[in-house]
């Protein structure tokens, strides 16, 4: 069935989600949940949209019953964390590409992807400030780089001057999308801490936070801190502990050693001091 012209901003996340449908169905269901509720605020009255978002609906009551005994669809903390995970893999993937000077049509895609996934996980709650300036700097970075390349011009790497770049239909619709990205995209050396020597620092992106565990050594030891007495912990902190414990799970599904260390010893501290 064909989009609606009055659905087009969330051509791209459908498209996703299909190049998802085997290689990863949790993305799949909720690149289409982000998609129907998106749907529904842009128009949900006209007849023809009405009619796509039904069928939209209906895709996603199939695919929970399919993914029923998925953790990642019952429990909404870890599908928080898979998407997340996935999003930052592939924005990892991508900006290591780009430091490394290597601009190619998957780096494109991988950038691009990344940020309709930030998008995704606006379905989980708001997005942190963090993954807001992943997203903008991740779209920003497939239009720029896009764009240089269809001009026959050398995009410069790293967190460079934020131009005004416009994302085109052309580049949306051109290949397969992100379905060309890795898999496992590879564990990028690169962090967004600082920027290459031979730039100059602008904007704010060349501060952008990466979680610690993207670049941190998988034999990084442990430091488990001694209980303290008369540590009282408060429902929340136990489920602050819980969700560390998921995320760390969730990053093991994608070897990310890293990850897993660093908030496995956040669940850790948090239990023996009752402090993050």
């Amino acid at each position: 069935m064909a989009l609606p012209s009055q659905l087009k901003p969330i051509q791209h996340h459908l498209r996703t989600a299909q190049e998802h449908e085997k290689r990863d169905p949790v993305v799949a269901y909720y690149c289409r949940l982000y998609a129907m509720q998106t749907g529904m605020k842009l128009d949900s009255k006209t007849p023809e949209c009405r009619k796509f978002l039904v069928k939209l609906m209906d895709q996603l009551e199939m695919m929970k019953k399919e993914l029923s005994d998925n953790e990642s669809m019952t429990q909404e903390i870890v599908g928080n964390a898979h998407i997340e995970n996935y999003a930052l893999k592939m924005f990892l993937y991508a900006d290591s590409e780009d430091r490394s000077g290597r601009f190619h049509k998957n780096m494109i895609k991988s950038f691009y992807t990344s940020s309709l996934l930030f998008d995704v996980l606006s379905v989980f709650g708001e997005l942190s400030d963090e993954n807001i300036q992943h997203r903008k700097y991740a779209k920003w970075k497939a239009a720029y780089i896009h764009n240089c390349l269809k001009n026959g011009e050398t995009p410069q790497p790293g967190p460079i001057g934020m131009e005004g770049e416009a994302y085109d239909d052309e580049f949306g619709a051109e290949g397969g999308g992100p379905s060309e990205a890795p898999h496992n995209p590879p564990q990028p050396q690169a962090s967004f801490h600082g920027h290459p020597s031979n730039q100059p620092p602008a904007s704010n992106f060349s501060n952008i936070q990466i979680p610690p565990g993207s670049h941190t050594p998988a034999n990084t030891p442990a430091e488990i801190p001694h209980p303290e007495g008369d540590v009282r912990l408060t429902p929340e902190d136990f489920t602050r502990a819980q969700k560390y414990c998921k995320y760390a799970g969730s990053a093991l599904q994608y070897e990310d050693v890293g990850t897993a260390i660093q908030n496995l010893q956040k669940a850790l501290k948090l239990l023996t001091t009752g402090k993050e």
